[in-house]
């Protein structure tokens, strides 16, 4: 769990990584060969368990070994952990030669100065730009600068449901708007189980659905000129209303509060709540034993209507890049790696076991991401998901805004009132951390 002070923390690296983006890790002018047959990767959980990444990791690693000679050294890094893990290696040159980044700190960690540009000619070695989905490239960094780093994995948010507990509660479908899901949430909340889980604790996934409700609400949390507006009242109504499914709708458990390493999708899976709101999770509820036949996948709902480009915004552009150190000692190794990694074979292998869309265009439309909860997630992708705002200061936003979202759900499981005044105070609160422009 990401606490507040380590959340603190790595707004408090990044600045200190912007300002010093000719030291450590942005110092270097480029990456040299100088240790040809090893690279160190650092891979993101996207498995229920770190374990569960190692099992599904390493046997394309040793399969990457045999074809080019090359070891590659894993680590799995906790989501807890992984952005200030990677702010401390841009600062320090003490990093690994190829990471995971979650593709909305594109821009931020593209602003240090310590991530090799995917130039075209960096794009050519890997098979070049066009073989990747247009909206995955648009989650790689700030416009009209070449990318950070290479999509790795596409994912968008949908609505899981429990279909027994539905039946139960005789609910015939689900819901298509957030008044609908009210509704479903306070007839499953009975006989201590709960309409939807949340992970309250962990700013990442609170940042992701304030985005959302802002957007649905005709609100941004930055200008057209890039600067904070966290306090406009589309943005305090968006995150009131998120909260509210807690302290005013009563259809999330007060312990969600304390919710932040995927508790809420472990309850989904054993039948405690009845719906969820989650990123890709068909492949973590197999591993925690749930079928596919107990559950339903809907598009997340919105606040009317129907969603699509320019009316309704029903997720944020989730997925991971793949980023290589500039002062790496085996770029050519490194650059092999990544072209690895995002084959059209590979691609199938890593985003079938994490569920998750092929950001490559021949592996997206193989038919084995033809199921249905890929036809979800990849409608979502195409129609009605927005990219994270690309700014140099959007993980200070997500860390500020997300912990202010935190720190309201800890009002509302403590039984203290959500207001809009309070909520306006959070947000003024996490406004006064961003870096003054």
């Amino acid at each position: 769990m990401r606490s507040i002070r380590a959340a603190a923390t790595g707004a408090v690296i990044l600045s200190l990584a912007l300002a010093a983006s000719a030291c450590g890790g942005g110092s270097s002018t480029g990456g040299s060969d100088d240790s040809p047959k090893k690279l160190t990767y650092w891979a993101s959980n996207q498995g229920a368990s770190i374990e569960i990444d190692k099992k599904v990791l390493q046997p394309e690693l040793d399969k990457f070994e045999q074809q080019t000679g090359i070891k590659v050294k894993l680590e799995v890094v906790p989501w807890s952990d992984l952005l200030n893990r990677i702010l401390t290696a841009t600062t320090s040159g003490q990093g690994p030669d190829v990471l995971n980044i979650g593709n909305t700190w594109s821009a931020s960690l593209q602003a240090t100065g310590a991530l090799l540009p995917w130039d075209e000619k960096n794009f050519d070695k890997i098979g070049g730009r066009d073989r990747f989905v247009g909206s995955a490239l648009g989650s790689t960094g700030a416009e009209g600068q070449d990318p950070a780093a290479v999509p790795l994995y596409s994912m968008a948010y949908a609505l899981y449901y429990n279909k027994k507990m539905f039946a139960d509660a005789g609910i015939e479908k689900p819901p298509a708007t957030w008044d609908e899901l009210v509704a479903a949430g306070k007839k499953l909340s009975k006989d201590g189980k709960w309409g939807i889980g949340m992970e309250g604790s962990n700013p990442a996934e609170n940042v992701h659905h304030a985005f959302v409700f802002a957007k649905q609400h005709g609100a941004d949390f930055f200008t057209a000129d890039g600067k904070a507006d966290f306090t406009n009242d589309g943005v305090v109504a968006a995150v009131k209303q998120y909260v509210d499914l807690m302290a005013k709708d009563k259809i999330i458990a007060p312990g969600n509060a304390e919710y932040a390493q995927n508790q809420s999708v472990s309850d989904f899976a054993k039948g405690r709540t009845g719906m969820l709101l989650w990123q890709s999770a068909s492949a973590n509820l197999k591993s925690q034993g749930m079928s596919e036949d107990d559950y339903g996948i809907a598009p997340v709902p919105v606040q009317s209507g129907t969603p699509g480009t320019g009316k309704q915004v029903n997720s944020m552009v989730a997925g991971i890049n793949l980023a290589v150190f500039k002062n790496t000692d085996n770029l050519d190794g490194a650059t092999k790696f990544v072209k690895f990694m995002t084959s059209d074979a590979e691609q199938k292998i890593l985003n079938t076991a994490y569920s998750s869309i092929p950001p490559v265009k021949v592996a997206q439309e193989d038919p084995a991401f033809n199921t249905p909860a890929n036809a979800v997630l990849k409608n979502t992708l195409a129609t009605s998901a927005v990219a994270l705002p690309q700014v140099p200061d959007e993980s200070q936003f997500e860390t500020a805004v997300g912990t202010a979202v935190k720190e309201l759900f800890a009002d509302a499981a403590a039984g203290r009132a959500v207001t809009t005044d309070s909520v306006k105070a959070g947000l003024t609160k996490a406004q006064q951390q961003m870096p003054k422009k």
